[in-house]
């Protein structure tokens, strides 16, 4: 088949279908449909849709392996992933020409009784999908008990209303695009837990050949998202780790004074690397030029090896 063209009819998006997964999709419909350019979504179900097990065993990609299939055979033209389930190695024959603007990166608890995280009782249920949480949290030391999460966030906040759990630690971002984020009890200060590279953050992707395409939808690029997400991810990356691995990252653009008191924007990254057991949290940050993203994340993971961190990433990746 040939590529999109313009005016042939809608754009097909091919998104997972949960409630999160076509939200989000739809924020990218509609923003190409303000531009234009009519969008419809494809709903395709993934192996991590048809699992209940957790996403370290399961493995990487199993949320867009079968989407990125469907956009390769031409049955949608464009795919859009959580970034941060994306595999950090390229897919030959796709590009990534839009990260639209990001949603909250923090992570958030949702407890019972309204408590925060320093509040609940030692032996307190915690329930959470990504063993970097689960890490980060024994790393605390209050004496939880972290159990296995997985479902759409409706079952998991159910897990909570239901009393089967104490809370639930769940990214912020998806509560925020279904509408709940009024359910947050505590959301973390990424001192307290670092997020996941690239959380919060969309990924919209076509095959590389579609010229026309991929000009109109780098037009939803935002250009500091991109950066902090490329720096995130080259940390991820240059650590050799997968996406379920107990590493977390976040970077952002902010505003510096040189010298003659002018302004101009950098990067801020700060990363962390945590034994399973929360035995240990090595924690390095760096800050430097915007333009330079995808080194920046090179050299802190540098920086995290000479910490020791590889023993941790041996230690704890299932991935």
């Amino acid at each position: 088949m040939s590529p999109f063209t313009p005016g042939t009819g809608a754009i097909r998006i091919g998104t997972r279908g949960s409630l999160l997964a076509r939200t989000q999709a739809q924020t990218v419909a509609d923003a190409l449909g303000a531009a234009g350019h009519p969008a419809e979504l494809v709903i395709i179900k993934t192996a991590g849709d048809a699992s209940q097990a957790p996403v370290a065993e399961i493995g990487v990609g199993v949320f867009t392996t079968a989407i990125r299939t469907a956009l390769q055979n031409h049955e949608v033209d464009v795919a859009i992933h959580s970034y941060k389930d994306l595999p950090t190695a390229p897919e030959p024959g796709l590009v990534i020409p839009a990260v639209p603007p990001r949603e909250d990166p923090r992570d958030a608890l949702v407890s019972r009784d309204g408590m925060v995280l320093g509040e609940l009782p030692p032996g307190s249920t915690v329930g959470t999908s990504a063993p970097r949480r689960a890490a980060q949290l024994r790393a605390l030391g209050l004496g939880l008990e972290i159990r296995p999460l997985r479902g759409n966030l409706d079952s998991r906040l159910g897990k909570v209303a239901g009393g089967e759990l104490d809370a639930v630690v769940v990214a912020r971002a998806g509560l925020v695009r279904i509408g709940r984020a009024d359910e947050v009890t505590e959301a973390f200060d990424p001192v307290v837990l670092l997020p996941a590279p690239a959380q919060g953050a969309l990924a919209v992707e076509c095959r590389s050949d579609d010229a026309e395409l991929v000009r109109i939808l780098a037009e939803l690029d935002d250009a500091s998202t991109r950066a902090a997400i490329d720096a995130e991810r080259a940390v991820l990356a240059a650590l050799e780790a997968g996406c379920t691995a107990p590493i977390g990252a976040i970077a952002e653009v902010v505003e510096s004074i040189d010298d003659d008191g002018r302004i101009f924007a950098e990067l801020s990254l700060r990363a962390a690397v945590a034994a399973e057991d929360g035995s240990d949290v090595i924690r390095a940050s760096v800050v430097g030029p915007v333009d330079r993203a995808a080194q920046l994340g090179k050299d802190l993971a540098a920086e995290l090896l000479e910490l020791g961190a590889a023993e941790l990433v041996g230690r704890g990746s299932q991935a």
